[in-house]
């Protein structure tokens, strides 16, 4: 039997290597580009022109104005946060951009009569483009050759029923072909064609649809809203009511204002995204939009494929059980004398599945075991690795094998002149229910193995019945080969309470013994899908009590993955094959292996190229320390607005002078906050991560800030009362200051404590080390004279830490009652 392929490439040669030439010169190039992260360009705007940016940048230059150079240290600071912020996402950009160059598609190109992968970006109009079953058209053409040519348009017209092509049909870019082959010439190429918009848009390194950024710019807005009359009161309390002149007045006011911003969230937000990206690239794993390491983190279940994911992709023929006599015609057949030997029937069916084989030339892990075990139609079941049988079989039509249909098929032409029609697909499908053969396959299923079944059809394979009253007549058992690493993923799943959904088209109890012997809970009642509920509320219970669910079509697939939705579910979707396209794109994540399909790595957000469904955990344990970590260090910073407001209104209610300069709480700041929070935000950090953010975070934050803000605000009336009974004169101010700052640094620095919970030795230095810091400004002559800051007398000071641990009991107290009603949060 002739090579399909070869008869493919003299039937439509493509362009010649001058004709190329020409088209590129008139500029006739698929030459949009397909970025997987924003542009350096884009990165450096993204960082440097933000709102909070602005509005420090403006405050910096007013003090620049007024004076001194170290009450403008914050400015510093911005501008060491977006070089940081830079250089962490130009590196994640790096990352990224050589994991799209490994994973990136390259479409099969007729060029001088011989096929050539090429990127689509090297395609040029009148390009003939090869297509086979989990392509993606990457731009708009005509189709040239179709051999049962399907394809599927949904993702762009949201039909789900594949649509066969004939040659002189329209391919729409952006479709994908789930069954059969051809080819198509390129009729618009670059911006002209669909896929150019479709295909940047499926590998772009996004920022949108994120809870936890969408949280932190609800709080900036009205934390810019705050400010502006927080400033006002400020400047008007300071200049007329205090009397201070404008420099000391305005000095004052920027000291308000600057703390209510809390700058290092958003910074802190992007580096912890950038390096989960550089982590995950490590191992080999494509992020094509930034919010699923976020999602993953969310995710409460996991629906996997079985081939390709608790199995490896190729599979092996362990038997191969003749059922009836094939041999010869049906008159033969029925005579005694007639009948063919076991052994010459068995070679007849080998000859019958090779001739199949071959029809095929692109081969699914399945029909691929078979072609392996019988080339040229024959097999070697000498061992010699010779054939056994002649040759000379000859496909008349092909019918490619379809997960919609569960079967594929052929029109053969044997030597002898015998003809016939062969189907190869789903035992229970090609089956009628009560046939014995299907006792058989049960007890072969139930032991984990795929059975194949080779019948011969009565009717026309271009029959719409053809798989109606079929003639049983062999099994091909296929054994699967477990993935290593699968138990121990499923395991880890398992103990994250994340649950896992086998969801496959292959027979329901073998994938439930493929599961049992991975040792997945619920493993033992796998489920059939011809019988569950179409309804999606009936469907989603089922769902949520089962675990293994097979004979699943791609269209229940989709409707699976939108029940559990319907029940409030997180859900993630892995697969590698065609099938599995509109659950990954309608599922909240979708996990492609780098194998897998053109189609399903265009839609997935996570592309595991190295194909290993272990590097799964690894994913979603990154994503629940960024989200975990974001939220500990968020409570930070946003106690520190609340603190900072509460001041101001304080400050501004009673007429008193505003407590702090610039300098303090930029130290404050870098101590409690900034540093440390650096540290926590890349720490390990296991929690699933829970829903409304901003909810959480201010519940915690909110009562933080109050307490800190009046516990400090009462020190620093009291030092007010002590220090001016003292006669200190002009240094009454500083020595106020003083005491108020101590207070306040103590208070934040218990926050700081109990963010950091539970201790590990590294984060009992942390916390440590920043106290020790404080302690360094205060005894160090020259750090005194920077920071404006020198404790006066015994009184006010041991007053200070005794307000300060009445404020750490409160806050303890608080911390622990929202604990109870929120659950575990010191992690």
């Amino acid at each position: 039997m002739s090579d399909p392929s070869q008869i493919v490439t003299t039937a439509h040669p493509g362009l010649s290597a001058a004709e190329v030439a020409e088209r590129v010169a008139r500029g006739e190039v698929n030459d949009v580009p397909v970025r997987s992260s924003r542009s350096t360009k884009e990165i450096v705007r993204a960082n440097v022109f933000t709102r909070f940016n602005a509005i420090i940048g403006v405050l910096f230059l007013i003090i620049l104005v007024v004076g001194p150079l170290q009450d403008g240290l914050f400015g510093f600071v911005i501008i060491a946060n977006t070089a940081i912020g830079i250089f962490q996402e130009l590196r994640a950009k790096k990352t990224l951009d050589s994991l799209a160059v490994i994973g990136e598609a390259k479409p099969v190109v007729r060029r001088d009569g011989a096929p050539v992968a090429l990127p689509t970006g090297s395609i040029v109009l009148g390009d003939v483009i090869e297509l086979g079953p989990g392509d993606k058209c990457v731009v708009d053409g005509e189709v040239a050759e179709a051999d049962g040519l399907e394809i599927d348009e949904s993702l762009l017209t949201g039909e789900a029923d594949p649509v066969l092509k004939k040659p002189g049909d329209p391919v729409m870019s952006g479709s994908f072909v789930v069954a059969g082959g051809g080819a198509f010439t390129a009729t618009k190429v670059g911006r002209e064609a669909y896929a150019a918009q479709l295909a940047e848009e499926a590998t772009r390194f996004t920022l949108v649809h994120s809870e936890l950024r969408t949280g932190i710019s609800t709080i900036l807005k009205y934390v810019t809203w705050l400010m502006l009359p927080a400033a006002l009161g400020l400047v008007v309390s300071q200049l007329v009511v205090q009397g201070h002149d404008w420099r000391e007045a305005v000095r004052r006011m920027v000291a308000g204002i600057v703390p209510m911003v809390p700058e290092g969230l958003v910074l802190l937000t992007s580096v912890a995204f950038a390096i989960g990206v550089i982590r995950l690239g490590r191992k080999q794993c494509l992020v094509q939009e930034l919010p699923a390491i976020e999602g993953l983190a969310r995710v409460d279940v996991v629906c996997l494929d079985k081939t390709g994911t608790l199995t490896e992709g190729g599979m092996d023929v362990s038997e191969l059980r003749v059922l009836a006599e094939t041999q010869g015609s049906d008159e033969t057949q029925g005579s005694d004398e007639a009948q063919p030997s076991a052994e010459a029937q068995e070679s007849y069916v080998r000859q019958v599945l090779g001739a199949l084989g071959e029809a095929e030339p692109r081969p699914n892990a399945s029909l691929q075991a078979i072609i392996d075990a019988y080339p040229d139609g024959s097999g070697t079941s000498d061992g010699s690795g010779t054939s056994n049988a002649s040759g000379g079989w000859r496909c008349a039509e092909a019918l490619p094998f379809s997960s919609a249909r569960k079967y594929s098929g052929a029109s053969l032409h044997g030597p002898d002149g015998e003809s016939g029609t062969w189907l190869l697909g789903a035992p229970d499908v090609l089956l009628p229910a009560g046939d014995p053969a299907l006792t058989e396959v049960d007890g072969l299923n139930a032991q984990g193995l795929r059975v194949l079944l080779l019948a011969r059809a009565a009717r026309d394979l271009d029959d719409p019945r053809v798989a109606e009253d079929v003639r049983p007549t062999a099994l091909v058992v296929l054994e699967q080969r477990l993935r290593s690493d699968a138990a121990e993923t499923l395991r880890y799943f398992a103990e994250q309470n994340v649950s896992a959904k086998v969801i496959s088209g292959d027979n329901a109890v073998s994938v439930g013994a493929v599961a049992a012997k991975l040792a997945l809970p619920g493993a033992e009642a796998p489920v059939d899908a011809r019988k569950l509920p179409h309804e999606p509320e009936a469907m989603a219970a089922a769902l949520d009590r089962g675990a293994v669910f097979g004979r699943v079509t791609p269209r229940q697939k989709r409707d699976m993955v939108g029940a559990l939705q319907s029940r409030g579910h997180t859900v993630a979707m892995t697969g590698d094959g065609v099938n599995d396209v509109l659950a990954l794109k309608d599922a909240d994540i979708g996990v492609s292996m780098g194998s897998g399909s053109e189609a399903t790595r265009a839609v997935a957000q996570i592309v595991l190229l190295n194909n290993s469904f272990a590097t799964l955990p690894s994913v979603v344990a990154e994503g629940r320390r960024v989200i975990g970590n974001i939220t500990r260090v968020a409570t930070l910073f946003l106690t520190k607005t609340v603190y900072s407001v509460l001041l101001a209104v304080l400050v501004v209610c009673t007429r008193v002078s505003y407590p702090f300069l610039p300098r303090h709480l930029t130290l404050l700041s870098t101590l409690t906050i900034g540093v440390p929070a650096f540290f926590l935000a890349l720490a390990p950090n296991k929690e699933r991560a829970r829903p409304h953010f901003v909810r959480r975070v201010m519940r915690y934050a909110i009562p933080s800030g109050l307490i800190a803000g009046t516990a400090t605000f009462a020190a620093y009336l009291l030092a007010r009362a002590h220090y001016a009974d003292a006669g200190l004169g002009t240094d009454t101010l500083g020595a106020e200051t003083s005491a108020a700052t101590l207070t306040l640094f103590l208070i934040s620095l218990w926050v700081l404590a109990i963010i950091a919970r539970p201790y590990t030795w590294w984060r009992v230095a942390l916390v440590a080390a920043m106290g020790a810091g404080f302690v360094v400004v205060l005894v160090v002559p020259w750090l005194q004279r920077f920071f404006a800051l020198k404790l006066i007398g015994a009184t006010m000071p041991w007053t200070a830490v005794a307000i300060a641990v009445a404020a750490g009991v409160a806050l303890e107290l608080t911390w622990r009652r929202l604990k109870t009603n929120d659950g575990p949060t010191d992690r």
